[in-house]
């Protein structure tokens, strides 16, 4: 690529699905696996070629920018990004049209809920307009797919299908050779008002384009992860300890411990005389005390005592005392017998 690349995160909305864990904070800043949403994703670029001279460009919601920008500047210093807000839900489309000013050159576009296993070094030397990645999945008709030629091209995508002929969904993540062509669809979309219940869907966008004759391929993933909802949450988190993201892999007792892996224990975290794991993430500042804690996600800064915790999610300097159970607690909650 000749041209700086713009990697582009429509990441606004409210994250209701993860609430109360995003009452005070944006979905991407949500504790997962020993870092945060966020941070995961943005390991997902590292085959991405010369990423370090790429530019981030995140579109978000009105407030997030004051959460999101202090955790780049201190997490990615070296990182250049620039900060877009939608301050409609408009959908998709919309969100892109906000960052307009950055849709030209090349452009990778990936979804803030979107984890996923794959290498961008296939984009350096890229023939065709764009490439979709997509997931073989069981039953498309929850998600977006597309419908691919004899040549291996896209001829058009389709939201939500009510059959089950075209099961390769797509993941959230594409790449434009140049991204004044989507622009352009979809100022053409946004004039001809070709939304769904109010949203700008940016499959039609890319349906516009493919109509000029644009050539878009596919790209297969193996892996596809969701951190959009709490249940769905918990199953990535123990993924990715069980692939590379723990800190602790052996079984044994550890001071007066006991560790049952996969387990993420940040250095900062103290824990004395407890049962921890399998698929426990504890973060930074964490206090655990005389306690058993299975399959759960812990914040930094929570305090946990003489408590039985099991498919859990806690928010920042959470403390629970005496209690026994599976908690959903939002940042600076209590829960005590």
């Amino acid at each position: 690529m000749d041209q700086k690349l713009k990697i582009i995160i429509p990441m606004a909305g409210a994250g209701s699905r993860l609430r109360p864990l995003t009452w005070s904070r944006p979905k991407p800043l949500v504790s997962l696996a020993g870092a945060t949403v966020l941070d995961h994703l943005l390991a997902t670029f590292e085959t991405v070629p010369n990423l370090e001279s790429a530019e981030f460009v995140f579109i978000m919601s009105p407030g997030q920018q004051e959460l999101i920008q202090p955790h780049m500047d201190k997490i990615y210093p070296k990182s250049v990004v620039h900060y877009v807000v939608q301050a409609d839900k408009k959908g998709q489309s919309d969100a892109l049209w906000q960052a307009r000013d950055y849709l030209n050159g090349p452009v990778l576009i990936v979804f803030s809920d979107t984890l996923i296993k794959v290498d961008f070094a296939c984009i350096a030397n890229e023939e065709v307009d764009a490439v979709a990645w997509v997931k073989a999945v069981p039953d498309p008709r929850r998600f977006g797919v597309v419908e691919v030629d004899s040549r291996g091209l896209v001829t058009r995508l389709i939201e939500k299908p009510n059959d089950m002929n075209n099961n390769l969904a797509v993941v959230g993540c594409y790449f434009f050779k140049e991204g004044a062509q989507l622009a352009q669809a979809i100022e053409t979309q946004i004039e001809r008002k070709t939304a769904l219940r109010g949203e700008y869907y940016l499959a039609d966008a890319i349906n516009l384009m493919l109509e000029k004759q644009a050539r878009m391929r596919v790209e297969r993933v193996n892996v596809w992860l969701d951190a959009g909802t709490s249940e769905a949450l918990l199953d990535t988190n123990r993924y990715l300890l069980e692939h590379g993201k723990a800190n602790l892999e052996d079984q044994g007792i550890y001071d007066d411990n006991v560790i049952i892996p996969p387990v993420f224990i940040h250095p900062d975290a103290r824990v004395n005389t407890s049962i921890i794991g399998p698929f426990v993430s504890i973060g930074a500042g964490s206090i655990i005390n005389n306690s058993t804690i299975k399959d759960s996600i812990l914040s930094q800064g929570t305090h946990i005592t003489n408590s039985q915790l099991e498919g859990s999610l806690l928010g920042c300097d959470v403390v629970v005392n005496g209690m026994k159970g599976k908690f959903n607690l939002g940042d600076n909650s209590r829960a005590n017998w």
